[in-house]
């Protein structure tokens, strides 16, 4: 069971909705999710049926990557939609940019009257390219990098050093080897993923303009090819990918001593992926001064759904209010988007398993000066064409212009039949 510190809030908006909702007839709305953001939901829903007697909420789970395609081609369609949709930031891209999702900044929802509560950044990601928010913000992923700052010390490296620079953040990679046996880095792709998508100015999007324009064989991509090119031949990842048996006992031995991951990684790594390692593991800045996001959760509305009214008040319940924010940060380290709920004293708590670091205060501070980047339908495709074209300069040794052009010409084309 659940409970707050501030249960009178809650017991004041319950009294108030409660009388005008008693004779009301109830209707079930369906919520699609995927694990582990479903757990917040669940969490929430006693709390919300409790505020909106009139509203039952069922909750259905699938596993990430089916629950995405299963939207998108319900979206595609128009069968077996849900009343709400959950989206997680890699996909938001292409679902807003359907159409098929409800624009909430206009009547009757009016989202646009959150705007000064939210993350701004976040924001940007859940609009489509005419500025209409198609999905309501619920957690973000700052940018972070995660260190076990024992295996630095043992190589006689400094944080400093670590995020001087990206060569400098290489350096370090290849110190930490020498000294210790152990990989700086899970992957040489964690460099490109970081590097396309920092820094980039208000309005700018990764792959393309606002014209949609391709941006993919440009300096900012050839850099990051070139970095994560030189630290593959540096042998400073173990080569690698995020979420295998390999990358997890990796973390939890040490023999992987950096991960560049959202804030919610934090999380993972005390509760599931290195419990023991309390104490060894810090946060900091990404290298360079790199400001940019990692993952996050989103509510939309299909168009074609039948409860949105009832699917607006469980967005609104789950986005805007603080106490169910903060849950999302409590059970599964979900940094809230609500710029209230990062005002509460909880983010001035030292963590232990971090070396008591006032982390949440420095991911704050990160996510409120990332820039707004636009999305646009087409990035989930122009993604998975960069990541094959970074592969064959990795794995092959192709040459970095050729197949960044090569990759240009890929997008165009699948962009074509969509």
């Amino acid at each position: 069971m659940i409970t707050f510190k501030k249960t009178v809030v809650f017991s004041t908006l319950c009294a108030a909705l409660i009388s005008n909702a008693a004779n009301a007839e109830q209707v079930e709305i369906t919520v699609a999710s995927f694990p582990n953001f479903n757990q917040v939901a669940e969490a929430a829903v006693p709390l919300f049926e409790k505020i909106h007697p009139e509203i039952k909420v069922k909750i259905v789970s699938t596993a990430y990557m089916d629950h995405h395609n299963a939207m998108t081609t319900a979206l595609a369609t128009g069968a077996n939609l849900p009343d709400v949709m959950s989206i997680e930031a890699n996909y938001i891209g292409r679902l807003a940019q359907s159409g098929g999702l409800e624009p909430l900044n206009v009547a009757p929802y009016n989202a646009n009257e959150f705007y000064q509560k939210i993350t701004p950044f976040t924001l940007a990601q859940g609009s489509d390219s005419d500025g209409n928010l198609r999905a309501m913000p619920a957690d973000i992923g700052p940018g972070s990098l995660f260190y076990r700052k024992d295996i630095l010390d043992k190589s006689g490296v400094t944080q400093e050093e670590l995020i001087k620079n990206w060569d400098s953040f290489i350096d370090a990679g290849i110190k930490v080897k020498e000294k210790t046996g152990d990989y700086l880095l899970a992957n040489a792709v964690d460099i490109k993923d970081i590097y396309i998508r920092a820094n980039l100015k208000d309005g700018e999007g990764v792959y393309f303009d606002k014209d949609h324009n391709i941006l993919v064989n440009s300096p900012r991509f050839k850099e990051a090819f070139r970095l994560s090119k030189k630290a593959r031949m540096a042998g400073i990842d173990a080569k690698v990918s995020p979420w295998t048996n390999e990358w997890t006992e990796g973390l939890k031995r040490g023999t992987i001593s950096v991960q560049m991951m959202g804030a919610w990684l934090g999380g993972h790594l005390q509760d599931w992926i290195a419990p023991d390692a309390t104490g060894l593991w810090r946060s900091t800045q990404l290298p360079n001064g790199a400001l940019a996001s990692w993952g996050g959760s989103f509510y939309a509305i299909p168009v074609k759904a039948k409860h949105k009214p009832e699917a607006w008040e469980f967005i609104k319940f789950m986005s805007t209010t603080k106490e169910i924010q903060l849950l999302g940060m409590k059970e599964i380290n979900a940094f809230p988007a609500l710029i209230e709920a990062q005002d509460d004293p909880f983010f001035e708590e030292k963590l232990p398993y971090l070396g008591n670091q006032q982390a949440r205060l420095a991911w704050k501070e990160t996510a409120m000066k990332i820039p707004s980047v636009s999305m646009d339908r087409y990035d989930e495709v122009a993604r998975q064409i960069v990541s094959d074209a970074l592969e064959k300069v990795l794995e092959h040794d192709a040459d970095i212009d050729t197949v960044l052009a090569d990759a240009v010409k890929q997008i165009k084309r699948k962009a074509r039949r969509r």
